[in-house]
């Protein structure tokens, strides 16, 4: 669990601190240059870097685990592809409204468009269950955009330093904003309580939470999202924020509302969801994510391939 800076050994704030300081320099420097470019910019900075700061690996073996008969090439596509999505997705964080700009015109379509005006005209909250796909910061941006009033459940950095502005960043493009843990939760079921939405990305692994399968695999999973939407008689609807080729713009797609069952099988359901989108779009998931730890399979070596 990420602990307050004061918390922490010298060491670890010595480390912390500096990976802040070297984050926060890259992005100022990077504020000055037009949208376009900036974003493209950090794309192709964070493939450059992948192989050093370990991203690379971690998709390797990721992918080794879940989609062991992928071809090289087609592993090392995804590779420079999600390390460019991770990279753009940082910039957009950071870049305030002409990010905005983009997600508020992106198109929002699917079957569970129907399912949350319902929702809305009838007073009842929503729990919109996205995952760390294309910029899943632009599908709340564009909903809040569109008249749905949309608190967001975050999990804490594990740098201190760096997560206070980063929570001022995600704030920018839509609040309240409820931080994981005892007092977050409580302020969420108040707002759900009121007929408010929330959104929460699902797709971290939580202690304490199920083994339920994703890409054939044990993921542990939160049945949080499932249990809430039960307990308050909320719609539990999939969203995603799909970046489109251009890598700047977006479409909002929101797949049909998961029908009130019992939390193990909607939760099946959402990760089953986001496993379907996920495979349209290989490129754009952060399979830089412990998702499946501890079952990690080794890359092929040379000899293997």
């Amino acid at each position: 669990m990420p602990i307050a800076a004061s918390e922490l050994s010298v060491p670890a704030k010595a480390k912390y601190f500096a990976s802040n300081l070297f984050l926060r320099s890259l992005i100022g420097v990077l504020q000055v240059t037009p949208y376009r470019l900036r974003v493209a910019s950090m794309g192709r900075l964070v493939r450059l870097l992948s192989p050093v700061v370990g991203f690379e690996r971690r998709i390797h073996e990721n992918l080794a685990l879940t989609c062991p008969d992928l071809p090289d090439e087609r592993v090392q596509q995804i590779c420079r592809e999600v390390a460019d999505n991770v990279g753009r997705t940082l910039a957009e964080l950071y870049a305030g409204q002409p990010f905005l700009q983009r997600a508020h015109e992106a198109p929002i379509h699917g079957p569970g468009l129907a399912a949350l005006e319902r929702a809305q005209a009838e007073g009842r909250p929503v729990i919109l269950v996205t995952g760390h796909l294309g910029n899943y910061d632009a599908a709340r941006a564009g909903l809040i955009a569109k008249g749905y009033a949309m608190g967001a459940l975050y999990r804490r950095m594990a740098n201190p330093y760096f997560n206070t502005h980063y929570v001022r960043a995600i704030e920018g493009n839509g609040k309240p904003m409820f931080e994981q843990g005892k007092r977050g939760m409580v302020e969420m079921v108040r707002h759900l309580k009121k007929g408010g939405n929330i959104a929460i990305v699902a797709d971290l692994h939580a202690h304490g939470g199920e083994e339920i399968e994703f890409f054939g695999k044990p993921a542990v999973t939160s049945k949080v999202p499932a249990e809430l939407a039960l307990k308050y008689g909320a719609a539990l609807i999939p969203v995603y924020g799909i970046r489109k080729e251009n890598g700047l713009d977006f479409d909002i797609l929101l797949n049909p509302e998961i029908p009130a069952s019992d939390p193990l099988t909607m939760t099946r359901a959402i990760c089953d969801d986001l496993e379907n989108v996920v495979r349209q779009h290989m490129g754009q998931w952060f399979w830089i994510h412990r998702r499946w730890k501890p079952f990690v399979a080794q890359p092929k070596s040379a000899a293997q391939s």
